[in-house]
């Protein structure tokens, strides 16, 4: 696994730091749908919806990479794999608060 980013890679921008590393609809719906609790890979895939098995993988690993997501991978056959939010992972709720509430009122004013 490879380590966090440094403080030198990421942009001078803290906005653009922010996207970086969320800046994607599937990495914002596995926040979202990881902030109540745990879940499976299967139960992720199938509360997101239309994303690939190879692109929510893809993401998932690259927000583990990042600090944001736990992986907890059990010595079972079949093995069970677990995902949940690291402490700066939960740390994002009030963005995605935010964006929730912003998207009320947008849908609100279109009526």
């Amino acid at each position: 696994m490879s380590e966090q980013k440094s403080v030198k890679e990421l942009p001078a921008c803290p906005v653009e730091t922010t996207l970086t590393l969320i800046g994607d609809k599937w990495k914002v719906l596995i926040l979202r749908d990881l902030l109540p609790g745990t879940k499976r890979f299967g139960e992720l895939k199938k509360s997101i919806g239309s994303v690939s098995q190879k692109v929510l993988t893809a993401q998932l690993r690259n927000m583990e990479e990042n600090g944001l997501v736990n992986r907890k991978v059990y010595a079972e056959v079949p093995p069970r794999v677990e995902y949940s939010l690291t402490e700066l992972g939960q740390s994002l709720k009030p963005i995605l608060d935010a964006m929730w509430n912003w998207g009320e009122e947008y849908k609100s004013s279109l009526k």
